[in-house]
């Protein structure tokens, strides 16, 4: 990247900044990054902001993190950089400030050398990616970067960041922070205490889903209402509300001019925690699963109180006491925490705590003053009814009473929240039954009816109700949309049903399910047109530009890989059991094709051909377990031609591997983060070529053993084990010529048979990177060189004579001493050489300019170099000028 920027977050050659970063940025980086973003959102069609907060850009090698210095002017070096960009993705985070670790929504990807487009979707994975080190994609003066950075630095702290094959998606990521004994609190990690961790009724993975007790409330809770009737909210006192949920109190006592602010982990993170007169804990300690969090929320809210704290707790009745047994209380059907109080047990609580009387004013509902005089007062006044009654949130102020028809509103709606919570299960069943079959349910398809009947006559008035609270809840647009992606994703799975149907005995209508019976008098009228619905879905699978659109849709949603050979002619390929969550039409072609062989489903992929109307069904060896799957079989199945070609793998046939294994399957797949992780560093190495289907077998493991890689389970590891001298170490040389070099060594094995080879693993793969970084692009562009000084074991380096430094110089590579320690710290391996009939300063700039070296000692035109390849990669050019003396001085140059 020309002249960089220590802004943004680098992932080998991609770099990502958030779109608010953008004008941090010096004026060249800025113009290059807006003409980036300009030119991928047009060749996309998005807007900035809009549909993307996050932006990648990946660099050709030559510019990673270096400098362009031949270029005569500002506009030259533009456009030599925008050259240099090889392709610019806009990344959707839409939670990127309030969740620690974001996840992806979607991902636009835009090559400029061609113009190839791509689209990826994730709004409805269980798994997507995450975002991690976020305060790195802003600028440090950012409000919130130093909170985002010290989460960074506690994740590090405790290694969560060690192995990256499993940060990357959520659900890994989540089950990596349990392991560890963490949690995530806001943008803090809270360690889990012994008892939620060793609980046997749940697991170590359950936590209780505490903002799920938060209420959407239609008219004030109870200890506000109870502040109210004693005339604290008359505008006197300011208030806090201490785990405020959703806000309603809040909004509600605005309305009423009331000085009020709240803070609540779940849905009020941001705010900050303040002093007030009163403050409010209202049904928080309750729900809390771990007493010491349980006490840590009270001494909170105590610690902020000037003159009153109310507390209000569930108290414990026969009705509410459902749910399995935990700790101290029960965790409900709907996966929270209950602590149920007496009214004595609380109130010996709150005195232990505290250390002072608290008054109770109302089941389970306290007053704690710090302001004594306060508490005189109301202990004279509490009998006396002297408050100012509050207008329930929600509603405007208006100077006559309140009309009889709006409190009996206001009233309905507070009885049905009520009545919701009471049967929440039962209702959210039949919620749930309702998007699923994508019409109301029938009573006798109702999963809890009885339930239903006992708390609403029927299954119907049930239905008619949660019609009406959802509604409130959502809102018509959203309620409405929800039904109607429901019943589309029915349709569309029965017209699936009905287009294969024809390929089988037609059944009457009496012998269909009733369940079925139902969703065609329901969606199509009558059965007859059930069956022409099924049968014009069937006909579209020889529509190649359908077939061809629904197979993008497919792919930006996850579900496989999409090849383009040439317009309405390619390929999409996937996972066998990703197959049911394809589009109606895809759905149709692979049933319609497995109709001529079998079950698709006994296979491991699924290739559907788009425009010849045909689709491949390919068995693997071990296709789960194995980063690189070899195929067994392959099944060309052709509809047009009502036939199928059969291949199989094996001695004749050699088996081949499937490369990028990552792309055919989804972000759910349980390994799917390893796969990931292993296709990215085999494309990374860049031995091979990977287009079309990859290297054959042979090609494969011949090339990686050159190069001293090895597959070890799901990952590629350098190899452990040592090679012969005279293998080839690089293209020109041998390991050999880097051991039995020098003048030292000659004269050592002449005399003693001295045995200089390394004896650490890593130094043989050091040496073999030095090689093929360094010497072999200079042998290529210069011809052979000689090697004056190579690998030194420390058996070797205590004959050599002269200033030599092993802990600095590389030359040890890997080794260690009798001590167990690294000789030299900075790990690599260095040589020093010439090159005869050259003249060693211009090799030296050669080098300098188009290898990845680590370190360069020049000394003059006809001495030989001394250069590293190294972890560091430190770039750094030593001249060891002669000076007055006659010595040498070592000065860094560029």
């Amino acid at each position: 990247m020309p002249r960089s920027s220590s802004l943004g977050k680098r992932i080998g050659r991609r770099v990502y900044l958030h779109i608010e970063t953008i004008p941090a940025l010096d004026e060249e980086q800025r113009a290059i990054w807006e003409h980036a973003i300009e030119q991928a959102s047009a060749a996309v069609g998005v807007q900035s902001g809009e549909h993307f907060n996050v932006v990648r850009l990946e660099f050709v090698p030559q510019y990673e993190g270096g400098a362009v210095s031949s270029i005569e002017s500002a506009e030259e070096e533009k456009a030599d950089t925008l050259a240099a960009v090889s392709e610019i993705g806009l990344l959707h985070y839409p939670e990127f400030f309030a969740d620690p670790f974001p996840a992806l929504a979607e991902s636009w990807r835009y090559v400029p050398a061609n113009g190839t487009l791509g689209h990826r979707s994730y709004r409805d994975s269980l798994n997507p990616p995450i975002l991690h080190r976020k305060e790195l994609l802003l600028s440090p003066d950012h409000p919130e970067y130093a909170n985002y950075a010290a989460l960074t630095e506690a994740a590090e702290a405790i290694g969560l960041f060690d192995n990256t094959t499993r940060i990357g998606y959520r659900r890994q990521w989540l089950g990596l922070l349990r392991e560890a004994g963490y949690r995530i609190d806001g943008h803090a990690l809270v360690p889990i205490g012994p008892e939620e961790r060793e609980s046997c009724d749940q697991g170590v993975d359950w936590q209780a889903e505490r903002q799920r007790t938060a209420l959407v409330r239609y008219g004030f809770s109870t200890p506000v209402q109870a502040l109210a009737r004693h005339g604290f909210l008359d505008g006197t006192y300011s208030l806090f509300d201490y785990g405020c949920g959703r806000g309603d109190d809040i909004r509600g006592l605005h309305e009423n001019d009331v000085t009020a602010s709240g803070w609540d982990p779940y849905y009020a993170p941001e705010e900050s925690l303040e002093e007030a007169d009163l403050v409010n804990l209202g049904f928080v300690i309750n729900v809390i699963e771990d007493f010491d969090e349980r006490l840590e929320a009270l001494l909170g809210a105590w610690s902020l109180t000037r003159k009153l704290l109310v507390v209000a707790v569930m108290l414990a009745n026969d009705n509410d006491r459902c749910g399995e047994s935990f700790r101290d209380g029960v965790i409900t059907r709907r996966g929270t925490f209950q602590k149920y109080y007496t009214q004595g047990e609380i109130k010996s609580f709150l005195e232990r705590a505290l250390d002072e009387e608290p008054i109770p004013v109302a089941p389970g509902v306290f007053y704690v003053f710090r302001d004594k005089e306060l508490e005189q007062r109301f202990l004279l006044d509490r009998y006396r009814s002297r408050g100012r009654p509050l207008r329930s949130p929600g509603l405007r102020p208006s100077a006559a009473q309140v009309p009889t028809e709006q409190r009996r509103r206001e009233r309905a709606q507070q009885r049905a929240a009520q009545r919701y919570e009471a049967y929440r299960d039962s209702l959210e069943r039949l919620w749930e039954q309702w998007l699923t079959l994508g019409r109301k349910p029938d009573k006798n398809e109702a999963e809890n009816s009885v339930e239903l009947t006992e708390g609403f006559g029927s299954v119907n008035r049930a239905l008619r109700f949660i019609e009406e609270y959802r509604r409130r809840e959502l809102g018509d647009e959203l309620f409405e949309q929800m039904l109607v992606e429901a019943e589309d994703r029915r349709v569309a799975d029965l017209e699936v049903y009905f287009a294969l149907l024809q390929f089988e005995r037609r059944q009457s209508y009496r012998q269909l399910d009733p369940d079925l019976r139902r969703d065609v008098r329901s969606f199509f009228g009558d059965y007859r047109a059930a069956l022409a619905a099924g049968r014009e879905r069937l006909l579209q699978i020889a529509d190649s530009e359908a077939i061809a659109q629904a197979c993008q849709e497919a792919a930006e949603n996850g579900l496989g890989r999409l090849h383009w050979e040439q317009e309405l002619h390619g390929s999409l390929q996937l996972h066998s059991n990703l197959v049911e969550r394809l589009p109606a039409l895809l759905r149709i072609y692979v049933g319609a094709a497995a109709l001529l062989y079998g079950d698709w489903r006994n296979s491991d992929l699924v290739k559907i051909h788009i425009g010849s109307g045909k689709l491949s069904l390919m068995r693997f060896d071990d296709f789960d377990g194995q980063p690189l799957p070899r195929m067994l079989e392959r099944v060309k199945i052709k509809l047009r031609e009502q036939d199928f070609d059969y291949f199989s793998y094996g001695e004749e046939y050699e088996p081949p591997y499937l490369y990028w294994k990552s792309l055919y399957i989804h972000e759910e797949h349980p390994y799917y983060p390893e796969q990931a992780a292993f296709d990215q560093a085999l494309d990374d190495l860049g031995l091979f070529d990977m287009s079309g289907y990859g290297p054959p077998p042979h090609v494969l493991r011949d090339t990686l053993a050159r190069h001293r890689w090895e597959i070890d389970g799901m990952e590629l590891r350098r190899s452990l084990t040592p090679p012969q001298l005279d293998d080839p170490c690089g293209s020109f040389l041998t390991f050999r010529q880097f051991i039995e070099c020098g003048e030292t060594w000659h004269r050592l094995a002449a005399e003693q048979g001295i045995d200089n080879r390394p004896q650490q693993p890593e130094s043989w793969n050091a040496l073999l990177d030095l090689a093929e970084q360094v010497l072999d692009p200079v042998i290529d562009w210069f011809g052979m060189i000689h090697l004056t000084y190579g690998f030194a074991s420390a058996q070797l380096t205590k004959h050599i004579p002269g200033r030599i430094d092993p802990k600095r110089d590389q030359h040890a590579a890997h080794e260690i001493n009798r001590r167990g320690n690294l000789i030299c710290p900075r790990l690599g391996a260095a040589v020093d050489f010439i090159v005869e009939d050259e003249d060693m300063w211009e090799v030296a700039e050669w080098i300098a300019a188009n290898t990845p070296f680590d370190r360069l000692y020049f000394y003059n035109s006809e001495r030989p170099i001394h250069v590293s390849y190294g972890p560091e990669h430190n770039r750094q050019i030593v001249w060891m000028r002669e000076g007055p003396s006659g010595k040498r001085v070592p000065k860094v140059v560029r």
